[in-house]
């Protein structure tokens, strides 16, 4: 098991040009070319645990990967290859559930499984509405959790309304109607992240996107890949908020998606008090661009209850700007939290408690009054954004976080650029 020690912080200027390629968009990357007939040319794909566990999956479905450094090329099979081994997503959420929705609909016998984490997570989410469209998925707890087993068949086609806001769960189930009978709708609450959407279309896909998402079948396989994977908003939003709280800090974040339903954490953080500033370069797949942030002075407090599905996963980084924040700060409607990697909620609140900061967990989400932050052993409870967001914390207090191996599933760097800003040491 590793350790991370982090001292506290002197100002800094920071200019982030590695920061971790986009978690979600690597996933959909190595899952979406296998929709295409041809080569599929990704550049900047993330090489991170949990994205090279997809792309050894799709190599075992039957795709050729050439991986030359600084170009991934993954040319589809003729046809899909029934693996003769079990499918590892490793610490995913995101590519088993979206390959539950692509394997559902491809002839064949599947097994998805993952670490002790993933199997903990719910699965009925994606398992339920797939089966109700005639999908043939089980597992434990009666197909709620992994290992799942998964055997693929034409699909019927759907009118189908979510109760949660959930990207994968909407991925999973544009992926099952590509290759469904006839023409399906989804609707959810509110706009969950859309890459899925954006990047299915600009490979040709029939996906319109208003208040309903309407799908039409594949007729013909999708056109192949010609992407640069932006770097990752989530990945570099723990830099934001260090430069949000270290006083007279400044960090200029190169080449990120400024995808609207991928910014929501900086645009609470602006709201917060922080400057910000947003430049588009270019739009094709996606919008992509430079953020900005500057420390502007003391952060004020603020209550997150909207758009929750933009910015879960930021939250726990954003627990710490508010732990320092002036007032109190509440965050509602984000049950979702208690089944990420760990229960966020509890994660985050512990944590902050050993620091010395007054909060207060809910069901569904929690409260914190700003205060002074004091140097403290955190568990990671083995989640990397725990992890990565307490390791921000330890620049205004020194911390040691214990079991902080989950950083490299998602940010293999992130430990090299804390250290351009700050003193810090691992050990085992």
């Amino acid at each position: 098991m590793k350790f991370l020690e982090v001292k506290r912080a002197e100002p800094f200027d920071l200019r982030c040009d590695t920061i971790a390629s986009d978690k979600s968009i690597s996933h959909r990357c190595a899952i979406f070319s296998l929709l295409s007939d041809r080569p599929s040319r990704i550049r900047n794909y993330l090489r991170a645990e949990d994205t090279l566990c997809t792309l050894e999956i799709v190599s075992q479905l039957g795709a050729e990967v050439e991986d030359s450094g600084d170009l991934l090329t993954i040319t589809p099979p003729s046809e899909m290859k029934e693996p003769d081994n079990v499918l590892d997503c490793g610490n995913s959420g995101t590519a088993m559930r979206l390959f539950c929705g692509f394997l559902a609909a491809t002839d064949g016998h599947y097994v998805l499984t993952g670490d002790r984490y993933l199997r903990r997570r719910p699965m009925g989410r994606v398992v339920e509405p797939l089966r109700q469209i005639g999908a043939k998925l089980d597992g434990r707890s009666e197909g709620r959790l992994a290992p799942l087993c998964i055997r693929g068949e034409k699909l019927r086609a759907f009118n189908y309304e979510s109760t949660i806001a959930s990207a994968q769960v909407k991925s999973a189930m544009i992926l099952a109607a590509l290759r469904a009978e006839d023409v399906s709708t989804y609707t959810e609450p509110e706009l969950s992240r859309d890459h899925t959407e954006r990047m299915l279309r600009g490979m040709g896909a029939n996906i319109e996107s208003w208040d309903t998402i309407t799908i039409e079948p594949m007729i013909r396989p999708l056109e192949p890949l010609d992407i640069t994977v932006p770097a990752d908003p989530s990945s570099a939003f723990f830099f934001a908020v260090a430069a949000a709280i270290v006083p007279g800090s400044r960090v200029v974040i190169e080449n990120v998606t400024l995808n609207p339903t991928r910014t929501e954490a900086y645009r609470v953080l602006e709201k917060m008090g922080a400057d910000l500033r947003f430049e588009e370069r270019e739009n094709r797949y996606e919008p992509i661009g430079d953020i900005t942030v500057t420390y502007g002075g003391k952060l004020e407090a603020v209550e997150v209850s909207e758009r929750i599905s933009w910015l879960i996963d930021e939250l726990p980084a954003l627990s710490i700007a508010m732990a320092v924040a002036e007032g109190e700060s509440v965050v509602t409607n984000a049950a979702e939290l208690r089944v990420k990697e760990s229960d966020r909620i509890r994660c985050v609140i512990e944590g902050l408690k050993a620091c010395g900061i007054e909060c207060g967990e809910r069901e569904d989400g929690y409260t914190i009054r700003g205060g002074e932050l004091h140097s403290a052993r955190i568990d990671s409870c083995g989640d990397h954004r725990i992890a990565m967001s307490f390791a921000i914390a330890g620049l205004l207090a020194p911390m040691t976080i214990r079991d902080v191996d989950c950083i490299e599933t998602s940010f293999p760097n992130f430990t090299e650029i804390l250290s351009r800003i700050a003193k810090v040491r691992e050990w085992r």
